[in-house]
């Protein structure tokens, strides 16, 4: 399994058209693509316009396919638009242990 973290700022006046944006994307993920076990959308407690997103993904191929999807070029777009410029931070994890117990590292 792989799990992608991104954080991310969105612009001040750009909240709504941000939401709309990553809700639709969060969702078109999780049905649209077969290795994405979870997209979570989470907005920071101090800050609202700070946002973690945590997905998870069968394997670097899902998240290929992910990154190839039409919703996804429709969300950078989006993204291009209301996020803070170089705000964003993107990680991979391998992940070896989740609430369902550990999982191969191969």
């Amino acid at each position: 399994m792989i799990a992608l973290t991104v954080t991310l700022q969105v612009q001040p006046g750009h909240l709504e058209d941000f939401l709309a944006a990553i809700t639709t994307n969060a969702e078109r993920t999780f049905t649209d693509e077969p290795g994405c076990r979870y997209f979570d959308v989470n907005q920071s407690l101090d800050d609202d316009h700070r946002f973690v997103f945590y997905e998870l993904y069968d394997d670097e191929a899902a998240v290929e396919a992910h990154r190839a999807a039409p919703h996804f070029a429709t969300w950078r777009e989006a993204a291009g638009q209301f996020v803070v410029s170089g705000s964003q931070v993107n990680t991979l994890a391998r992940v070896l242990v989740s609430h369902a117990g550990p999982t191969q590292t191969a």
